[in-house]
């Protein structure tokens, strides 16, 4: 089941997608279930938004994948390398990615993300999974020239606009599936990878993020990108497709 955020006649709503419909709901599902009010909203007259806005915290894995630590020059990490995205990075599908005039290069990295659905502490990683709402795209936008003099990646991470997401929730997603992640710009692919490639397993992550900080209903986690990361430019579409999940698709603009 795909459940979207999207705003209709100057409100926001939340609503199961159903081919070229929205069912509405009558509340976000993450706390008020399933019920719906009875209206269906053309696709086609609603504008997606972000499908959620982490209450908490973005959480994301570097160098989850082999083949991108490697293309970096970087070592592969011997537990989950994790750092933080703000809620104020979030932007939705169609939504604009601004360029910050700080980097002369900003990358593109698609990623897998999950969103949490339940208070989630200590969390072993055999139940893990029961704590996830559902599956979305993200890209992990990144000022790379940035990331290295700072020695942090908050700021490279962090600008606004830089973690677009949607364009749904899936909540039937199959991590053990064939499912790949493919990265455009401007049509032209940049990155092809399975997400079975991963180092550390979303449950694994999850537990090791839940045994240092409480994982909130609302809390996004990234899981890392394959390799083919670069840059992309003012006037570019960045484009992040996953098997099942849909395409993510964001234009670009210098600020």
């Amino acid at each position: 089941m795909k459940i979207a955020r999207f705003s209709h006649q100057n409100a926001i709503k939340f609503g199961i997608v159903d081919e070229g419909e929205l069912v509405v709901l009558a509340g976000d599902p993450m706390f008020a279930g399933y019920d719906t009010t009875g209206e269906r909203v053309p696709l086609a007259e609603a504008a997606l938004l972000a499908p959620v806005i982490p209450r908490s915290k973005v959480v994301c894995v570097g160098r989850n994948y082999r083949d991108h630590a490697a293309e970096l020059g970087n070592d592969v990490p011997v537990a989950p390398m994790l750092f933080f995205k703000p809620n104020t990075s979030v932007i939705g599908p169609g939504d604009t990615i601004v360029l910050p005039p700080q980097s002369k290069q900003v990358d593109f990295e698609g990623e897998l993300a999950a969103v949490i659905g339940r208070v989630a502490k200590n969390v072993p990683a055999e139940k893990a999974l029961e704590y996830v709402f559902g599956y979305t795209i993200a890209n992990d936008v990144t000022a790379r020239d940035l990331q290295k003099p700072d020695g942090q990646w908050a700021r490279a991470k962090g600008f606004d606009t830089f973690c677009p997401l949607g364009p749904a929730i899936e909540t039937d997603f199959d991590l053990d599936g064939a499912a790949t992640v493919t990265t455009r710009v401007n049509g032209e692919v940049r990155q092809h990878g399975p997400i079975s490639d991963m180092i550390f397993s979303l449950a694994d992550v999850i537990a090791y993020a839940s045994a240092a900080f409480t994982l909130l209903p609302g809390d996004v986690i990234l899981t890392g990108t394959p390799a083919g990361v670069g840059p992309f430019v003012d006037g570019d579409t960045v484009e992040v497709e996953i098997t099942g999940l849909g395409i993510l698709r964001n234009p670009a603009r210098a600020a």
